[in-house]
């Protein structure tokens, strides 16, 4: 016979959103569950930021996220920063360091941080209980009841932070997107972000010796363009440039990237190009190539775009029109993806529980406030950078101090 338990928040997920909120609910003095169907806290945390975890953005504003809403996370970013989460790791002694501008990194290891979340709970009173499956919940009364192995729990406010799609093996599933559409939320569509591309036979073979080559790039599609690393692997293109405009592509789109963002755009190429020819009338093409890229990529992409003969052909021959069509080429090399590696290895879930449903303040669904919903359950998608776990933290803080 189940037994009924009495909690005054019930948190389920215990990932960055749903750690924060319960500690932070827990010393407003609320009685605080933090339930999770894992066996153990935190695993993103734990195998982000290849194990060092880039746990915020210094720099982090509202025009770094995707929704459908982007006011919506507007209020939540400005009262919870980055620096109110860098105080709160400077309080434990955590390490870490400024990888590039703005990105924060733990020194040694992702558990690091994690020890903080779970440290703060132990001291906010927050009960932790994993391998906790929840198998129904119903509204109950002013608040929520819940049914897990071997009880019933009724409780005044029910906290949805379970997450997205990504990277199953950790445990992801779409039981917020179902609980959600139980109590008639909208879910705007989810697909895979900050994902890796895979490619079509014939490109993905041309490229397969290439793999680990790694390069400096500006990747555009629409109107959205990251100058960033590409990185090529034996399964397609990654990489943050590739990671980063994967949010914004969509199958069947184009990507067009220039392979040398320092020289500038096709006139700055053409002429760098003239300057080369000046100076070295008798050089050759594949030797400034050479001089641009790993030697693998130069001679690959002297290959696809120059005959022999030209490869060959001393600078002082070539035009200024044959110049000009090369930097075109260089800036401008068309790719259509395959498709992405999907949620398998994706870092996000674009799309989620529509927030035009849900209060930017406390993070309630409207006309049923003991029901909420944080963290990347919501259609509230960062880019690459800490941008994500900066909104984990913004929610999960603005969430519990409601209560």
């Amino acid at each position: 016979m189940s037994s009924v338990q009495t909690y005054d928040v019930v948190i389920i997920g215990a990932g960055a959103a749903g750690l924060m909120c319960a500690a932070t609910a827990g010393y407003r003095g609320q009685r605080v569950l933090l339930l999770d169907h894992a066996n153990k806290a935190g695993k993103k945390i734990l195998m982000s930021g290849g194990g060092r975890c880039n746990f915020t953005h210094l720099e982090t504003e509202p025009r770094h996220f995707l929704s459908d809403n982007p006011h919506f996370c507007i209020s939540a970013l400005k009262r919870y920063t980055p620096r109110d989460f860098v105080d709160l790791v400077d309080r434990h002694g955590l390490e870490y360091h400024e990888k590039t501008p703005g990105q924060l990194f733990c020194n040694h290891k992702a558990s690091d941080l994690l020890d903080i979340l779970l440290t703060e709970c132990e001291w906010a009173g927050v009960e932790l209980r994993l391998e906790t499956p929840v198998r129904g919940i119903d509204v109950h009364g002013d608040g929520m009841k819940l049914q897990v192995p071997g009880a019933e729990i009724h409780c005044g406010a029910l906290v949805v932070a379970t997450g997205g799609l990504s990277i199953p093996t950790l445990g992801a599933t779409g039981f917020g997107y179902e609980l959600a559409r139980q109590f008639d939320l909208p879910v705007k569509p989810t697909r895979a972000g900050l994902v890796p591309f895979t490619l079509h036979p014939e490109l993905k073979a041309q490229l397969a010796p290439l793999s680990g080559v790694s390069l400096d790039v500006a990747v555009r599609c629409g109107q959205q363009t990251f100058a960033e690393p590409m990185l090529i692997t034996h399964r397609g293109l990654s990489g943050p440039a590739m990671l980063q405009i994967s949010s914004y592509w969509q199958p069947g789109e184009r990507l067009h990237v220039n392979l040398v963002p320092a020289l500038g755009d096709a006139e700055d190429i053409k002429a760098a190009l003239r300057s080369f020819r000046q100076a070295h009338p008798r050089a050759t093409l594949r030797r400034w190539l050479g001089e641009q890229f790993p030697r693998r990529l130069a001679q690959l992409l002297a290959d696809w775009w120059l005959s022999d003969a030209v490869q060959d052909r001393p600078m002082a021959e070539h035009g200024n029109q044959s110049l000009a069509g090369f930097a075109r080429q260089l800036a401008d090399w068309i790719i259509a993806p395959a498709g992405t590696e999907g949620y398998r290895t994706a870092e996000v879930t674009l799309g989620g529980v529509a927030t035009d449903g849900i209060s930017s303040k406390d993070f309630s669904v409207k006309g049923l406030p003991q029901l909420r919903f944080i963290g990347e359950v919501l259609d509230v998608t960062g880019q690459l950078g800490g941008f994500n776990f900066q909104w984990a933290w913004a929610s999960g803080w603005c969430c519990g101090e409601s209560f």
